[in-house]
């Protein structure tokens, strides 16, 4: 009997429990939210709720000539000020106007810049100068919230500073800039080489390569004329690599996608038959070669950017999942056993296919196993023809060189330190 009596007490509890719940709800629903001392309305919470659900949208833009690992990290850093990075690339126009001549017209920067992995959008031909109207634009149209630049300065012809406005506007983040690289940098290694080729008959040069290798001199000016290209340190750390690289690895049944190279003067070319070999499989692993197999192969003035340089480059590349930091030149079966490799590919767009006529060569072993594929390559673009670009303007952009070159300087000097990575 007092068991039932329990269970009668309980039930009429839960009915009247359930009655108070309804009556309070068609309550509220009739008269409304109720103020509580102390809260916020509802209806503000719901739109304080709504703002914070809305993603953090960063805009940044640049030339992006001859991109390299700088420009990357300079992209992760924007990235990691918001949800969603839209940058945009100067058209080739506004560049001739404001700095000389690019090395790579628009079509090729649109393929590097889309391909860096922290990229959500890119708009095409966007201003050297951020306008009023273009800021109006950045706001509206794409829900910018922030413009992030470098700290350093980025001045207009007539002196101006090119972020003025935005920074008017309270809608300007700086980020620190990447040290020890720059497309001015990049281009005097190159001009350097063509000086030292053409005095190599002449006298004993050491590599330049092993020079930008090494760190070793701040100025080298074999033109006579006092005005030297500065060699910028490059101080590889731990840290960055980790920065740069995916956190993800191979899962068990994953096809894992073999592609190796020099990757030097990361370009176009290289990014398109990266993009064909990750659709191969489901993880994509590429060797970069060590400076000294490209020097044995391609000769003494290579490569331009040493290996910690090129691996930084291809590890920001949204298609490669893994890298090798100096793979061996031949590909062997205990190497496709340890990484548990299923493809091995190939472009047929290469700078040393001399090894192709010869019956011992990198890809025999993959060759033998049957897995071995040459793809098509889609651009025609090698790092000879970008350094061919460079020679048959030299005078062009020299001149380049030495304007910026003293922009540099003056940045160099006054430089203090930035808190960021």
């Amino acid at each position: 009997m007092e068991a039932d009596s329990s269970k009668a007490k309980l039930v009429a509890a839960c009915v009247i429990g359930g009655i108070v719940l309804g009556a309070s709800v068609v309550a509220l629903h009739v008269a409304g939210p109720v103020a509580i001392p102390g809260l916020p309305p509802v209806d503000a919470l719901r739109r304080r709720f709504r703002r914070r659900r809305r993603p953090v949208r960063v805009y940044m833009d640049g030339c992006f000539d001859m991109m390299h690992y700088g420009h990357c990290n300079a992209l992760r850093q924007a990235r990691a000020l918001g949800d969603q990075l839209v940058v945009g690339v100067v058209s080739d126009d506004e560049i001739t106007a404001n700095k000389g001549p690019p090395v790579t017209p628009l079509r090729e920067r649109m393929v590097m810049v889309g391909a860096v992995k922290w990229v959500d959008d890119v708009i095409p031909d966007a201003p050297y100068a951020i306008t009023e109207e273009f800021m109006k634009k950045l706001f509206t149209e794409y829900n910018i919230d922030y413009i992030i630049h470098g700290d350093d300065p980025c001045l207009l012809p007539d002196g101006t500073d090119a972020y003025a406005l935005a920074k008017n506007a309270g809608r300007y983040k700086q980020i620190k800039r990447t040290e020890g690289v720059s497309t001015t940098d990049i281009v005097g290694r190159m001009l350097l080489c063509v000086r030292e080729r053409s005095a190599s008959d002449r006298r004993n040069h050491s590599s330049l390569q092993r020079q930008f290798s090494s760190g070793h001199g701040q100025k080298i000016d074999d033109s006579g004329t006092g005005t030297g290209t500065r060699i910028s340190h490059f101080l590889p750390t731990s840290r960055r690599i980790v920065q740069f690289s995916n956190s993800r690895g191979p899962g068990p049944d994953s096809r894992i996608v073999y592609i190796d190279g020099a990757f030097d003067l990361f370009h176009a070319g290289h990014v398109e038959i990266l993009r064909l070999a990750r659709g191969l499989g489901d993880f994509l692993l590429v060797g970069i070669h060590t400076d000294q197999t490209i020097s044995s192969t391609r000769g003494p003035h290579r490569p331009i950017m040493n290996l910690h340089e090129r691996s930084l480059s291809v590890l920001a590349c949204r298609y490669v999942d893994e890298v090798i930091i100096g793979a061996p030149w031949d590909i062997s079966k205990d190497m496709i056993t340890t990484f548990n490799i299923s493809l091995v590919v190939q472009g047929t767009i290469a700078e040393n296919m001399d090894f192709a006529k010869d019956e011992s060569h990198p890809y025999a072993v993959p060759m033998e196993m049957g897995i071995f594929r040459r793809l098509a390559s889609p651009l025609d673009i090698t790092t000879s023809t970008i350094i061919r670009r460079i020679v048959s303007n030299h005078e062009a952009y020299q001149k380049r060189n030495e304007k910026k070159e003293a922009s540099e300087k003056k940045y160099y000097e006054s430089k203090n330190f930035v808190n960021g990575e």
